[in-house]
């Protein structure tokens, strides 16, 4: 999501797992990314992902986690 609105969504049937978001991150998500952005996640261990930071850190962006048990930061 950015100030402009959203970007990159994607509708999942079924639990979110690293598998899955590190497919999304390369197909979906990095190439909507510009050198500098930021992606702001929450603690889900799928998000955590070796694969998926290697697709978000190769589009130039960074990755950012919200505080555990934040869910007040939650869009």
């Amino acid at each position: 999501m950015r100030l402009t609105g959203m970007t990159a969504p994607m509708v999942l049937d079924g639990p979110m797992t690293g598998e899955w978001f590190a497919a999304y991150a390369e197909h979906v998500l990095a190439p909507t990314l510009r050198v500098g952005d930021i992606v702001i996640l929450d603690n889900l261990p799928a998000h955590k992902v070796a694969a998926a930071r290697q697709a978000i850190e190769a589009a130039g962006a960074r990755m950012l986690f919200l505080p555990p048990y934040s869910p007040d930061f939650n869009p």
